[in-house]
């Protein structure tokens, strides 16, 4: 049937108005690098019943963001599976739980001596232990800082609190004292999670995977889409109708489809409609702001939002301390999860209906909730040089030394026995044991290089440990963790991690131990190459743009383009960009050299095969400077190195040979030598 001309549906004007609205506010937050998020909740206010009144059917928009809800979890549980839940299990379980219990007991031992019943306390607890995933996520992946110690940890601990959650909702209730016997809604919750769990895991095990093969043979993208959509709300209303939450549902849903070949296209599928549903979820959140509440309150709120921060973020920071990290990453992980999440405001409307709290109190802790999402983006711009000033203070090293006797004892505090020990000399300095500086320690391993890594990880440790590497824990932005490597007898560091203020600092504490040791530093991006070069670098490897070399020489090899054009090609590449990027201020006199001759670099070659011009015969009868335009500066042949390389010296196959000079002849020459 066809809507006639004239018949209105209020949804669709306040579908345009928030849209339109939203574009409006996020295009202005966007030019101050404030996050989408923090847009809708604006928009959510100046919209709502308490702005401009904008919006008339706030019933269908609370329903919109219903399905943003559910699509949200779906979208989480397809991302993270069981298999990448258990290898940060120590992080989600130890951090998750000291962080949301540790919240939840001091707010409620606040609450309830500022004259809250028992029950409410505990339950304002609940809602404020819980922290932005949405917000602190995009952040995180923004600045490139998932993969580090603190991401990851941040990371785990926002796993836990999304788990959480649904416990929570299922245990308030039991708070408001409506339930007859609490032993068997216990036990009756715990049937009916064991029930919908056992359905999810043979799900994920036969039926899906059939399904979706079946699906997939027909090649319709539609009715894969069908089946995805169907998949998330049949699972999220089975939850519910056990007496569930249709969150946990969606959320189960979710790591259905995450352990089948299908979930990369399931979540390119859905994500679209997930973002849309959620920015509706966002804005009616803003729409439930009382902004004459807050003008009227405005300096209680702004103290209560400072003490929420505060105690959150102290309480996180402990998290990280119990996980055994040094001060600066534990600090990192309190200056991102300090404010009030999301699903806290789902939480709080449960709360109200059960009569825990007023709403009043609920117009407090919307307030609250908002002025610290409104900060966090803000904050976490800043956190890394804040936890880099508070963890180098004389009193604040002592008191994380203190902290650590107390709360726990490190099992692999053993490993991080000094370099020293070991009489460790010309070695290899691995900071960061992650792909890169694995890759570092093979290679060193197959030559017969001695090495030794620094690691934070305590996961990493005990399993590299255990295989015999010579990993120790330590922090290596520490001087004293420096210096237990040997750094001063050193010959080269490695650094491979994704802490970009940690890499500068760790460089600049290295260069005030030694000046000889040659420093090679992984960065994820192009930009942060100068200050890294300036700071006493003598190599900086972008991640990024070693990437696009790598896609364009796999482009050409299937053009069939000769490898020595491709080879020029790169070369050339590598000497614009990097050269570009070289800061004026040089470390040492041989920068000062190469400065002088950007064209001139050292590299050693084996002789791999005989050559009438080369080898065999003395230099003073070949002339190699003279016929390939490189000066030999020094010879290998087995275990002793000559330096004093004369008229005499004779190269032969087999032989390490050490030569000067343009990287374009160094190329031709190893043409002429190698295999």
């Amino acid at each position: 049937m066809i809507l006639a001309a004239n018949v209105e549906i209020p949804i669709l004007s306040d579908i345009v108005v928030i849209l339109g609205l939203s574009i409006i506010v996020i295009l202005l937050f966007r030019r101050l690098k404030v996050p989408p998020i923090i847009g809708f909740l604006i928009t959510g206010i100046i919209a709502g019943p308490y702005g401009f009144q904008l919006i008339d059917a706030t019933e269908g928009v609370k329903v919109f963001a219903e399905i943003g809800v559910i699509l949200l979890l779906f979208i989480i549980g397809i991302e993270f599976s069981i298999k990448s839940l258990a290898s940060i299990k120590k992080a989600v379980f130890i951090g998750g739980t000291v962080q949301v219990f540790g919240t939840v007991l001091a707010v409620a031992l606040v609450a309830f001596n500022v004259g809250f019943a028992w029950n409410s306390a505990i339950f304002l607890g609940f809602i404020f232990s819980l922290s932005s995933t949405a917000i602190v996520l995009n952040i995180l992946k923004d600045k490139g800082e998932t993969a580090s110690p603190h991401g990851k940890t941040i990371l785990a601990i926002l796993i836990f609190q999304d788990i959480i959650v649904v416990p929570m909702m299922l245990f308030t209730p039991l708070l408001a004292g409506q339930s007859g016997n609490i032993w068997i809604e216990i036990l009756s919750m715990v049937v009916k999670a064991a029930l919908l769990i056992a359905f999810v895991l043979v799900s994920a095990r036969y039926i899906v995977p059939w399904l979706f093969y079946q699906i997939a043979k027909t090649k319709s993208k539609e009715l894969f889409i069908l089946v995805i959509v169907l998949i998330c709300f049949s699972v999220a209303w089975l939850s519910s109708f056990l007496g569930l939450s249709l969150a946990l549902g969606a959320f189960l849903a979710g790591l259905i489809i995450s352990e089948s070949e299908y979930s990369h296209q399931a979540a390119s599928n859905i994500l679209p409609f997930s973002e849309l549903f959620t920015s509706f979820f966002f804005v009616s959140i803003g729409m439930l702001l009382d902004i004459f509440f807050v003008a009227d309150h405005f300096f209680i709120i702004v103290g209560l939002t400072v003490a929420v921060i505060l105690l959150k973020g102290l309480i996180a920071t402990l998290a990280g301390t119990f996980l055994a990290y040094p001060g600066r990453t534990s600090l990192r992980i309190g200056f991102s999860i300090f404010q009030v999440g999301e699903f806290a405001f789902i939480l709080a409307t449960v709360g109200i209906s059960y009569g825990l709290i007023s709403e009043n109190v609920n117009q407090y802790f919307l307030s609250v909730s908002l002025f610290s999402m409104g900060i966090t983006p803000f904050i976490m711009a800043v956190s890394g040089k804040w936890a880099d000033s508070i963890s180098s203070n004389k009193i604040a090293s002592r008191l994380e030394e203190t902290t650590k006797k107390v709360f726990f004892t490190f099992s692999d505090t053993s490993v991080a026995t000094s370099a020293e020990d070991e009489e460790l000399d010309k070695h290899i300095v691995v900071v960061g044991f992650g792909l890169n500086g694995q890759n570092v320690a093979k290679a060193a391993k197959s030559v017969g290089i001695p090495y030794i890594i620094s690691e934070l990880n305590t996961e990493t440790i005990r399993k590299y440990k255990h295989l015999g590497e010579p990993i120790i824990y330590g922090d290596a932005v520490q001087p004293e963790v420096l210096k237990s490597l040997s750094i001063h007898r050193a010959k080269v560091v490695v650094i491979a991690i994704s802490d970009t203020i940690a890499t500068r600092r760790i460089i600049s504490n290295i260069r005030q131990i030694s000046n000889t040791v040659h420093i090679i530093v992984r960065t994820r991006f192009i930009t942060e190459t100068e200050e890294n070069l300036r700071l006493g670098a003598d190599e900086v490897i972008p991640e990024e743009f070693e990437t696009s070399v790598e896609i364009f020489t796999r482009v050409l090899n299937q053009y069939l383009i000769p490898q020595k054009k491709i080879k020029e090609f790169v070369r050339s590449i590598r000497a614009d960009n990097y050269e570009m990027l070289r800061g004026v201020l040089k470390r040492s006199p041989m920068q000062k050299f190469t400065e002088e001759f950007p064209d001139l670099t050292t590299a050693s070659y084996e002789i791999e095969r005989d050559h009438s011009e080369i080898t065999n015969k003395p230099i003073s009868e070949t002339n190699i400077r003279k016929n390939f335009g490189v000066t030999v500066i020094g010879l290998k042949r087995g275990m002793e190195l000559n330096t004093q390389i004369g008229p005499e010296t004779t190269p032969k196959q087999g032989d390490t040979i050490f030569v000067f000079g343009k990287p374009e002849d160094l190329e031709h020459f190893y043409e002429k030598i190698s295999i």
